[in-house]
């Protein structure tokens, strides 16, 4: 979890309404213009924003509620939405994207943002009891404090009570914003006291836009949107990092290979070291940094009175930083897995929409022959059974299963005779 806690300060060079501050102006401009594809959510928010600002100036009005609960597919942008929404209510001109509130927001650093994104399998009780104790300050710079939680849905059930509560029961001008999947991942009193605010998948075309507007070649922008089924952040790696594109064509390559109960374990293995491998380099990058700022915060290669004390008493908040990023290792281990999974899914999903004769965008671009090739070897019902496999396996993967045990029972489901 990360606090952002700067004073807040500037303005924009001109006052303007309604949100058509500098930069503003467009349905989806100003700090709405990174979220892709979701005219009518920002629509909703825009209003929203507007009516928060109404209340801000003691008129009575009741466009605004203090707890909303963002929901969406992964890629859908739910965390993007929140910012900005949140940068929106802070910004005095409605979310202009261009003055020092809006850029403190984008960067995580303003004073009345709390900004939480677990990074671990889990968000415990002592460390939510202690976001609400901060959640509950009045804002500094006399609008609103905004709490964005990031995979609200990672909460305990003993941190889910403790964040109701503060949801039931909420400062005057605290705001609480929180993503999930979807709305059942949460508790039905938490959810059932936000409004919803659902994102949909993007559509290729508007990710392939913002890919060729970052200097992608639009062809290889639009192969790698219609790759990533919408997710943003996917299709932009799998445009601009090799690597990336590398291990997918790796997972597509499975089906083709699935022979029998030696090719199937063999691939199982394939894909649990794979996920590994992506997740340790992801690791060490983070962890390194972790490290070094903790031993220098406690004074590691300082000299003078009182250092060899502070390093001493840096022991435990080492062993407390080894925890989380080991639970945060789990976790992107689990992301990377997760993602070939989907891969896989989408996969024989193409093969299921060659069989039904159903005219939609393949996302299996690259392996389009092993795809009607499967296609026209199996029934539609082998296909389904075969999908059913990879989504029974992430499921398994939630409940903690050993996933090198559970890839395998996949990998032989996927290998099994079709009929």
């Amino acid at each position: 979890m990360s606090y952002s806690r700067m004073l807040n300060g500037g303005a924009p060079p001109r006052a303007v309404s309604g949100g058509e501050g500098p930069g503003g102006g467009a349905q989806g401009g100003g700090v709405f213009a990174d979220l892709v594809g979701q005219n009518q959510v920002i629509a909703e928010l825009r209003r929203a924003a507007d009516a928060a600002a109404a209340v801000l100036r003691g008129e009575d009005i009741t466009g605004m509620t203090h707890a909303w609960l963002f929901t969406g597919p992964p890629g859908s942008g739910r965390s993007v939405a929140a910012r900005a929404f949140a940068a929106a209510l802070l910004c005095p001109y409605g979310g202009c994207g261009r003055c020092a509130s809006c850029h403190q927001v984008r960067a995580g650093t303003h004073a009345d943002l709390l900004l939480v994104r677990p990074d671990g399998l889990s968000y415990g009780v002592r460390r939510t009891r202690s976001l609400v104790l901060r959640a509950a300050a009045a804002p500094s710079g006399g609008r609103w404090q905004v709490v964005l939680f990031e995979d609200a849905d990672r909460a305990t059930e003993q941190a889910a009570n403790a964040l109701l509560k503060a949801i039931e029961e909420p400062a005057p001008r605290t705001v609480w914003l929180l993503c999930a999947p979807s709305a059942e991942e949460l508790v039905t009193t938490i959810r059932s006291r936000c409004r919803l605010v659902t994102l949909r998948t993007p559509p290729s075309a508007a990710v392939a836009q913002v890919l060729a507007g970052d200097g992608v070649d639009p062809e290889r922008a639009l192969a790698a949107a219609r790759a990533a089924q919408g997710h943003i952040g996917r299709a932009r790696r799998l445009a601009t990092d090799p690597e990336a594109a590398r291990r997918r064509d790796q997972v597509l390559a499975v089906p083709a290979r699935l022979s029998g109960p030696g090719p199937a374990f063999a691939a199982a293995a394939a894909l649990v070291k794979a996920a590994e491998t992506e997740a340790a380099a992801i690791t060490e990058e983070l962890d390194t940094p972790e490290r070094e700022a903790l031993r220098r915060a406690f004074g590691e290669g300082s000299t003078g009175k009182g250092v060899a004390k502070a390093i001493r008493g840096s022991a435990g908040a080492m062993r407390d930083l080894e925890d989380r990023q080991k639970s945060r290792a789990t976790r992107l281990k689990r992301d990377a897995l997760d993602r070939a999974l989907l891969d896989l899914a989408a996969f024989y999903r193409d093969v299921l929409a060659v069989q039904l004769g159903a005219r939609v965008e393949l996302a299996s671009a690259g392996h389009e022959r092993d795809v009607r090739r499967l296609a026209g070897s199996s029934p539609p019902e082998a296909t389904l059974r075969r999908i059913e496999a990879v989504m029974a396996c992430r499921e398994r993967l939630e409940l903690n299963v050993a996933p090198l045990l559970a890839v395998e029972e996949m990998t032989l489901a996927l290998a099994a005779p079709a009929d």
